[in-house]
């Protein structure tokens, strides 16, 4: 065993003559504990949050998605939409027409979207899962039918039950000059919702309809705005965007799900590290007081660094000493802190016992756990580690020449 280390250890585990300075090293590697353990279990609960919040959008939100270069609309034959629904790694094509409308129901208003889509789109198995009421249904009996957005169900205080209120959905009229009516400027078609879905903010603003009832409403009888595609199992939704994008040319962009909404994506990437930059400064505190640590030892074990200098140790062996003194301090601190992060984080996992609180929100943190997070964690408090342990080993062999003068 290297020398330097073998003292580092018996030191580490040794009574010292001052009481105060076992105290000082517990506290020291208590910081560290904590420090690991906080790093594990925050972002442990960004990733469960991550995750939760993407297989919530996911399930709304298409794989791929087809849109023009330029412009709004564009017609779908020019992308030859019946070949591409016979490949076997596509599950479904969904045409949709989009627009900005006005929606009243009652004496209530509300600018919303109005979504057309054409059948395929409720081959989506997940659609289900966001229903808060009602049904999934845009046609029945030959009468069109909207599910509509939570946003929307709730600033216009709307009853699904209530079969003979409508929605009524106003339109910009094309190609339409000054009018004594202003009414007479927009298209009003009505309509009656048989759902409500909620998603996300972004997304409960929406009105899903037939596409047929959003060509009539909006005077639009070929163009679409843009074409969904749902992929088969667990194909690489990437390698097939490659494909498309070649096929399709410079005229259309396909944007994945992450270049679909990039904002939600850096907004759970920028608080998950600006969170772990705060904890991080908090344990370069922590294992920074290690330095009061070490300087208290080497006043502790002034006899034996001058019993080692005279058996012929130079400032180099007796620097490492320190320097894996306080590595030993901060790797023991860190890997009991990752375990109890560990442990803490598979116990909220199995039991919750940790929620969100609130009125409506009573459901525990989500936690998923990845290797990757406790590699970060050993190698962000290991660099600390060195630095600091560093620094400590230089201060220890200032003063060499007068311990060794003064014994």
């Amino acid at each position: 065993m290297n020398t330097s280390a073998f003292i580092a250890r018996r030191y580490l585990f040794s009574k010292k003559s001052t009481n105060a300075i076992n105290i000082i090293s517990g506290i020291s590697m208590l910081g560290v504990l904590v420090g690991s353990a906080a790093l594990v279990l925050i972002l442990s609960v960004f990733n469960g949050i991550e995750t939760s919040v993407l297989a919530l959008y996911s399930s709304f939100t298409p794989d791929l998605k087809v849109l023009p270069a330029k412009g709004k609309t564009f017609d779908p034959r020019t992308l030859h939409l019946d070949s591409l629904r016979k490949l076997p790694n596509v599950l479904s094509i969904t045409e949709v027409l989009e627009e900005k409308v006005l929606l009243r129901y009652g004496k209530g208003q509300f600018i919303g979207t109005v979504k057309g889509v054409s059948n395929d789109f409720l081959k989506n198995p997940s659609l289900d899962n966001t229903l808060q009421m009602g049904s999934f249904t845009l046609e029945e009996k030959g009468e069109n039918l909207a599910v509509i957005g939570a946003s929307v169900a709730i600033s216009l205080g709307i009853n699904i039950k209530d079969q003979s209120a409508m929605l009524q959905i106003y339109s910009p009229r094309h190609n339409m000059v000054n009018s004594f009516n202003p009414m007479d400027e927009f298209v009003l078609r009505s309509i009656a919702p048989s759902g409500v879905f909620s998603v996300l903010q972004d997304f409960d603003d929406i009105v899903i309809t037939p596409l047929s009832f959003t060509r009539d409403l909006l005077d639009e009888p070929v163009k679409i705005s843009y074409v969904e595609l749902n992929l088969r199992g667990n194909i690489d939704p990437n390698k097939i965007q490659r494909q498309l994008q070649g096929k399709f040319g410079k005229n259309f962009v396909i944007k994945n799900r992450q270049q679909q909404n990039t904002s939600l994506y850096k907004l759970l990437n920028v608080e998950r590290w600006a969170v772990f930059l705060i904890l991080t400064f908090v344990l370069i505190i922590a294992i920074f007081n290690i330095i009061g640590s070490l300087t208290m030892l080497v006043i502790d074990k002034r006899k034996d660094i001058a019993i080692l200098t005279s058996l012929g140790a130079d400032k180099t062996l007796i620097q490492r000493i320190f320097f894996f003194e306080g590595m030993l301090i901060t790797l023991v601190g860190c890997l009991a802190g990752m375990l109890a992060g560990l442990v803490f984080a598979l116990l909220q996992q199995k039991f919750g016992f940790i929620t969100m609180g609130g009125s409506t929100m009573v459901q525990p943190y989500p936690v998923t756990l990845k290797a990757s997070d406790f590699l970060l964690v050993f190698i962000t408090v290991s660099g600390i580690s060195v630095l600091a342990s560093g620094i400590s080993a230089r201060l220890s062999v200032q003063k060499l020449d007068e311990i060794k003068q003064e014994l």
